[in-house]
C-alpha cells in the first residue's frame, strides 16, 4: 500500500485550486441558494398562516431578499477555510457530525449577522421587507433568536446543495 506524504506547499496548491473552482462556481451558487432562500421563505410563511387558521396558505416574499439569501453561497467556502484553519491538512480526520455541528453553528452565527446587517441596510432606506418588533425573541426587530434552529439547518442545506457533486 503506497502513501503519500503531502507537504505545506501541496497542501497550499490544493487548497487555492479549490477555493479557485469554488469562486467559478459562486454565480452559480448564488443562485441555487437565493431561489432556494425564497423557497424555503414561501414554504415557511405559508405554515405561519395556519396559525392564522388562514388555509388559504399565502405564502410571501420579496424581491430583495433574492441578493440576502444568494449570500448563503458564500458559507460553504467560509466553512471549508475555517477547517482548513483549525485542522490543517486534516479535515478529513474530522467526525462528519462534528463537521455537520461546527458548520451548523458557524453558519447559524453568520446568518443572523447577515439578516441583521442587511437588514439594518434595507430598513436605513425604508426597504426591509421584515420586522420583528413584538416577538419575544426579537434583537431590534431584525433578527429572532428563536430562528437559531431553522437557520442552523438552512446553513447545511446551502452547504450541500452548493457542494462540489462526489466532494
Amino acid at each position: 500500500m503506497k502513501t503519500t506524504t503531502l507537504n505545506t506547499t501541496t497542501f497550499k496548491k490544493i487548497t487555492i485550486s479549490s477555493t479557485a473552482l469554488q469562486l467559478k462556481q459562486l454565480p452559480v451558487n448564488f443562485c441555487k441558494c437565493g431561489i432556494t432562500g425564497w423557497c424555503l421563505e414561501v414554504l415557511f410563511t405559508s405554515a405561519e398562516s395556519i396559525m392564522r387558521h388562514d388555509w388559504r396558505l399565502m405564502g410571501r416574499t420579496s424581491l430583495l431578499m433574492f441578493p440576502i439569501y444568494g449570500c448563503g453561497a458564500l458559507l460553504g467556502p467560509i466553512g471549508k477555510w475555517i477547517d482548513d484553519w483549525l485542522n490543517p491538512g486534516k479535515s478529513l480526520s474530522v467526525k462528519k457530525s462534528d463537521l455537520a455541528i461546527r458548520h451548523g453553528m458557524l453558519y447559524m452565527v453568520l446568518i443572523f449577522v447577515a439578516e441583521y446587517a442587511s437588514g439594518a441596510w434595507l430598513r436605513s432606506r425604508g426597504m426591509c421587507p421584515w420586522d420583528y418588533t413584538g416577538r419575544s425573541t426579537n434583537i431590534d426587530g431584525l433578527i429572532r433568536l428563536d430562528f437559531a434552529p431553522l437557520w442552523f439547518a438552512t446553513g447545511l442545506l446551502f452547504e450541500q446543495i452548493t457542494k462540489k457533486k462526489g466532494g
